[in-house]
């Protein structure tokens, strides 16, 4: 799997062959690495009451301490526990900054938590100087040999390395390589996308719209058998579940990991086509948070309109296209032949748009993804009108 950062890198995921003798000793890497992580947040909380600074620099030195103090930390290597201690850092200045900022609460990042053993999963950071590649394998600083399963091939040396593990007991390893882009052929095509929930995408072409695949709707017979026999078999507090409790209980895991892996590859392979055949893109920049508090919230939430979204923006960046973010304000008012703007909000169980000023009828959905390529100023001919007023169109980063 590939993804952008946004930072002029790409991270390239593979699947590892982890040895048990490897498992132990990530495992024992990952608990000194959690350790140090608890003993952050310690630190943290007693220079809050306090008073005191708990900048890198500091952090840095409980570290040293730490390490020269305990021979078990000594035994690991220096490069995760220092990678985790600036990812704390950067996590701990992102909480302090939102609290400045006067964010709302549900906003906040929120200060740093301590990391318990029977809920964190293993992450551990490598930087150049902790791993290297020979033969096919991958070399971790500790004498760590893991095998990689190499589905494609590295574009570049990479810059640093992330090993982890999923809660299906499953590592991956992530490499951090740069970016390089993958220019197309023009093709003089510009193309306007809306979201919705009757259909993931629709756009200004009937060939390029998305219906609703349904994958979690497909999954939720199998889903709720699981969780049934999970409800009868559940443990009481403190007590370890039951043989069959656990294997519900793996299999509702393997059942989500497998429908948001189907997500992915829909919204992976539609994002391809779409920026394969057009130039620029005008973009809804619509961010479904809302409708998870909405009846429409489990259609919504198997529609993956978030994950389509990254996956168009990604696509359009890996292969040098122009996408316009257009703000969704208004978009489902305005009409995209006259300009004009209906004087009241269209209820959603009214699904044809009708201008009351020229009289232009079109699907609602429709007139909204022309609408977006108004606003962006991709004004396709045929458009007999201006951009109607609306916010301000941003460029992907």
């Amino acid at each position: 799997m590939t993804t952008a950062d946004g930072t002029g890198h790409a991270r390239y995921t593979y699947r590892l062959r982890v040895s048990s003798t490897a498992r132990t000793a990530l495992e024992a890497e990952w608990a000194r690495c959690r350790w140090i992580w608890n003993e952050c947040v310690a630190r943290s909380k007693k220079a809050h009451a306090e008073v005191e600074k708990c900048g890198p620099a500091r952090l840095d030195k409980m570290l040293t301490e730490a390490r020269s103090a305990n021979a078990w930390l000594r035994a690991g290597s220096s490069v995760p526990q220092q990678q985790l201690v600036r990812d704390f850092g950067k996590a701990r200045a992102k909480a302090l900054k939102d609290i400045k900022a006067r964010l709302p609460m549900r906003q906040r990042a929120g200060m740093p938590k301590c990391k318990k053993k029977r809920e964190a999963l293993p992450s551990l950071n490598y930087t150049k100087r902790g791993f290297r590649l020979k033969d096919g394998r991958l070399h971790l600083a500790g004498d760590i040999s893991l095998t990689v399963v190499w589905s494609r091939d590295l574009p570049a040396d990479p810059s640093s390395v992330r090993v982890y593990r999923d809660s299906l007991s499953h590592w991956y390893v992530s490499f951090v390589v740069p970016a390089q882009a993958q220019p197309l052929l023009e093709t003089g095509r510009v193309i306007g996308i809306d979201w919705g929930v009757k259909e993931t995408a629709t756009t200004t072409s009937d060939a390029y719209d998305l219906p609703h695949a349904e994958h979690g709707k497909k999954a939720a017979s199998r889903l709720t058998h699981y969780q049934r026999i999970m409800a009868r078999r559940k443990p009481r507090k403190g007590q370890a579940g039951s043989k069959g409790y656990r294997r519900a209980k793996r299999r509702t895991a393997n059942l989500h990991k497998k429908v948001a892996r189907q997500r992915q590859d829909t919204a992976r392979k539609w994002a391809k086509r779409v920026v394969r055949d057009h130039d620029a893109l005008a973009v809804e920049d619509f961010r479904p948070k809302f409708l998870a508090k909405s009846s429409m919230a489990r259609k919504a939430a198997d529609a993956a309109i978030g994950a389509t979204k990254t996956a168009l923006i990604e696509m359009g960046r890996k292969h040098g296209r122009a996408v316009h973010l257009v703000h969704p304000a208004y978009t489902t008012m305005d009409c995209a032949h006259c300009g004009a703007r209906a004087k009241h909000a269209l209820p959603l169980g009214m699904r044809t748009y009708t201008c009351t000023t020229c009289g232009a009828s079109s699907p609602r959905d429709k007139n909204s993804a022309r609408v977006m390529l108004i606003r962006a100023g991709l004004n396709p001919a045929g458009a007999e009108s201006g951009r109607p007023d609306g916010p301000r169109v941003r460029q992907a980063a």
